[in-house]
């Protein structure tokens, strides 16, 4: 039995500031899918929202808040919260019922409206939350979390400002590329150099904004497709959804303190290589087939860390495949063609949901002026609170 589900479509509304609510942006994002795939919303058999949040915690159930906005019709509903890496939990929860029969049409949602200014703990004292420690007793925001790891890789690899300068740059010109984008202009390393300080080394223009914005994905079983007149769609190939595994040892958010390595040898791996190792088996690909990548910029330092966690080069390469070219439009292995979270900022829910929208269209070859040539195979990293891994592997 093959493991792969068919992406029938793919949607999105926007990212910006729009001031409507997310159910508005989801059920947008759903119909242009729902259009996408010559589907009408009858035909769905399940719905699988991811949940929006607030602040870290879910705010909605949102499998039965796009159903009731789309019009009750009697699909099966599920809703899943992975803060971040929501959107692959999602698609990992509709394949899982597409192979296991439950239905031949899935819906996946995702939305938010976010609240401006970075993301922070819902109020209340939870001492055992540490997420809520990490902010209340020793004030780490998301931004300085992300001048912190900046810092450790500026001493164990020697990247620079201007390395950090340079992805945001990359990021920006794919991002002017994108009509789903919210800021499309480019960028200069200029002016990132500066844009105001916000937890040093890192200026705004190194760090994602968060936004609103949604994104869909109709998929089906292989057999569905072929009956529906799509013999070759784009095909979900993995999802991997691992864990860390202790002792964990290298600063990870939210927990500021690491695992203590005393009593346990670390792993071989870290959490986030991880992450797409298990996608990597699951589909039978490895760093050298794929012929793109969307990964979680949330900084411009942390997209340095995912050439390093994807195979992509060795542990502290990251900057050289950088500089090399590799990672940019036309090279080896173009990465954050969509223009990144730099270009879109966080609409939580639905950015897992959107990087594979990116990588359906350019498997198809419809990503215009951001397409990147013979792409065969792609893959998707991100990350959600409490040790939530996500990656997902797509091919053609």
């Amino acid at each position: 039995m093959t493991r792969d589900v068919a992406v029938l479509g793919a949607g999105m509304h926007p990212w910006g500031k729009w001031g409507r609510s997310f159910v508005a942006y989801g059920t947008a994002a759903a119909r242009e899918a729902l259009a996408d795939a010559g589907l009408e919303w009858r035909e769905v058999g399940s719905v699988v929202g991811a949940d929006t949040v607030r602040g870290g915690y879910p705010g909605y159930v949102a499998g039965a808040t796009f159903a009731k906005a789309l019009g009750w019709q009697g699909a099966r509903v599920a809703s899943v919260y992975a803060a971040c890496a929501s959107g692959a939990q999602a698609i990992s929860t509709a394949r899982a019922q597409i192979l296991a029969g439950l239905a031949d049409v899935v819906l996946v949602v995702g939305a938010d409206a976010a609240p401006k200014g970075f993301f922070r703990p819902a109020g209340g004292d939870r001492p055992d939350d540490p997420d809520w420690l990490r902010f209340r007793v020793l004030g780490a925001t998301n931004p300085t979390y992300f001048g912190l790891y900046a810092r450790r890789r500026m001493a164990l690899h020697g990247d620079t400002l201007e390395d950090f300068a340079q992805v945001k740059v990359k990021n920006a010109a794919s991002g002017a590329l994108n009509p789903y984008a919210r800021y499309r202009a480019a960028v200069t390393a200029e002016e990132v150099a500066s844009s105001a300080v916000v937890a040093d080394p890192l200026r705004l223009l190194d760090i994602c904004a968060t936004s609103d914005g949604g994104a869909a994905l109709v998929l089906s079983s292989m057999d569905f497709a072929r009956r529906h007149g799509a013999p070759d769609p784009v095909r979900i190939r993995a999802v991997s959804t691992v864990t860390p595994v202790y002792p964990n040892t290298v600063l990870d958010l939210p927990d500021i303190a690491t695992d203590s390595a005393a009593g346990a040898e670390p792993p071989g791996q870290a959490f986030r290589a991880s992450i797409a190792r298990a996608a990597y088996e699951e589909a039978g690909v490895g760093p050298r087939d794929l012929s793109l990548a969307e990964v979680y910029d949330l900084s411009t330092a942390l997209e340095l860390q995912w050439y390093e966690d994807l195979g992509l080069c060795g542990a502290g390469e990251g900057a050289k495949l950088l500089r090399e070219g590799a990672t940019a439009p036309g090279g080896r292995i173009p990465v954050n063609g969509s223009g990144g979270l730099a270009s879109f900022g966080e609409a939580v829910p639905a950015q897992a949901i959107a990087q594979v929208c990116e990588l359906t269209w350019q498997l198809r070859g419809t990503a215009g002026a951001r397409q990147v040539a013979g792409a065969r195979v792609g893959i998707t990293a991100n990350q959600g609170l409490f040790g939530h891994g996500s990656s997902v592997v797509a091919v053609r």
